[in-house]
């Protein structure tokens, strides 16, 4: 499984020769200026919540690649309408796709789309696949529904947001991949614009004096699990 940054909330995971895209923000976001997005490649899209900054170029990629759009009824169905193949989920469900098992999960924030129009109510994804599981909370508080998910999948990595205001803060960070039982976290939802920037050497000494390990990788930078 190789996961890259693409800077805020944006992932690309492949598993096998599958390419999921997560939450793409990317043509708004000037410091990933350097990621194009007609080169992205999706098989699906994967969207925790209706907000801008998470769905800005589903629309541009999804029309290139005739990706499947999986997230809440509300989301999914919004892009249906748009002649876009879609998924719909919805909290504690789960589907098998080609690439592995997804589950949708509790997340506490707000979703709305940019017109203000209804988004459903926003979620994370446990994603099971080629051996590896891995969590992305997407845009959430601490939660204690955080704990339902080491009762049912073993995590080797949890991608977590770190940049406070609108999530999850860094210390809260900690204590939620206690809640998961995962010491090994990929930060994201930080630094983009002044609300949510950062101190990272400070993040990860918090996170190594909890021995933990937290990655932040630059735009565009890669891991493998």
């Amino acid at each position: 499984m190789k996961i890259t940054f693409y800077g805020h909330a944006c992932l690309g995971i492949q598993i096998n020769d599958i390419h999921i895209l997560v939450d793409p923000f990317i043509s708004g976001n000037p410091k990933a200026a350097h990621i194009k997005i007609d080169e992205i490649e999706a098989d699906y899209i994967l969207l925790t919540h209706a907000h801008q900054d998470h769905i800005l170029d589903v629309d541009a990629i999804a029309k290139r690649t005739d990706a499947v759009i999986v997230s809440n009824y509300e989301i999914a169905s919004h892009f249906g309408t748009k002649g876009f193949q879609y998924h719909p989920m919805n909290h504690g469900g789960s589907w098998d796709f080609e690439f592995g098992n997804v589950k949708y999960v509790n997340a506490i924030h707000t979703s709305s789309f940019p017109d203000g129009s209804y988004g459903g109510q926003p979620g994370g994804f446990v994603i099971e696949g080629e051996h590896k599981n891995i969590y992305i909370a997407g845009d959430t508080a601490l939660s204690m529904d955080m704990k339902l998910i080491p009762l049912r999948t073993n995590l080797d990595l949890a991608i977590l947001p770190i940049g406070s205001n609108f999530t999850m803060d860094v210390d809260d960070a900690i204590i939620a991949s206690d809640f998961v039982n995962c010491d090994k976290v990929l930060g994201y939802h930080y630094d983009t614009f002044g609300y949510i920037e950062i101190n990272h050497e400070e993040a990860k000494r918090k996170f190594f004096e909890k021995g933990k390990d937290l990655m932040l990788l630059e735009i565009g930078q890669s891991i493998d699990l």
